[in-house]
């Protein structure tokens, strides 16, 4: 796996270039001393080349969510920190694991393991999904995709709403992105994820959905705007 560090304070990137270079296979493609420094690297490079974050949460100018959130394409990521109260809020990026500082070896390649086992299975190929599994009330439900009509934003929460019901899960709009199928659902909107099948009308600045009670009008947002004409089989005059 091609694996980046991102820490600002010296001692811990030799720490962990160290343990990378003990492990079998890791390749370590880069170490940064700033989030920032390693944004402008990916945007050069292309984040889907790395397989592997290891991120510093408490850093000048971008914090490690803050970077997370800078992304459009997030890889795994190891977050290590000297602080807890962090945990909670990194899991909504789907990291793959969370180390406390000072890392031990023992438990870093615990995490390795963890990642590898992620990589390997998104590596296989797989009977293509129907559906998703999201926590409710201290369940599992079950929900097919072509059961979801939209998907929205509220505030550190996204709402998923299908024909009969809406559920309301603790994730951010580009992790449930991320999670959906991108062949079903499009991002037209900061706030709004859509399943494209459920569309039934596109107007100059929305888009209509039927729902079981009528329709539901959802904005496009400028920056969405042209990939979803570019996405959509036309046929004008």
């Amino acid at each position: 796996m091609n694996c980046i560090i991102i820490d600002d304070d010296k001692l811990s990137i030799k720490i962990i270039e160290e343990f990378v270079g003990r492990t079998e296979g890791l390749n370590l493609t880069g170490s940064f001393s700033s989030a920032v420094e390693a944004f402008n690297a990916l945007t050069q490079t292309g984040a889907e080349k790395v397989d592997l974050i290891f991120l510093d949460i408490e850093m000048p100018e971008m914090s490690g969510i803050e970077f997370l959130d800078s992304l459009d394409i997030i890889p795994q990521v190891i977050i290590y920190s000297s602080q807890e109260k962090y945990a909670l809020e990194s899991y909504e990026y789907d990291v793959t694991d969370y180390l406390l500082k000072p890392v031990q070896f023992g438990r870093f390649i615990k995490a390795v393991n963890r990642a590898r086992e992620r990589f390997e299975r998104k590596e296989k190929p797989v009977k293509e999904s129907t559906e998703i599994f999201i926590k409710n009330n201290g369940s599992l439900v079950r929900i097919k995709y072509d059961d979801i009509l939209w998907i929205e934003a509220l505030e550190n929460y996204v709402v998923l709403n299908t024909f009969n019901e809406k559920y309301t899960i603790h994730f951010t709009m580009k992790a449930i992105a991320d999670k959906m199928p991108s062949d079903k659902f499009m991002r037209i909107h900061r706030s709004f994820i859509v399943n494209f099948s459920k569309i039934k009308v596109i107007e100059d600045n929305s888009v209509v959905i039927k729902t079981d009670s009528g329709t539901k009008v959802i904005p496009i947002g400028k920056s969405y705007r042209d990939k979803l004409m570019n996405d959509i089989n036309l046929i004008s005059k």
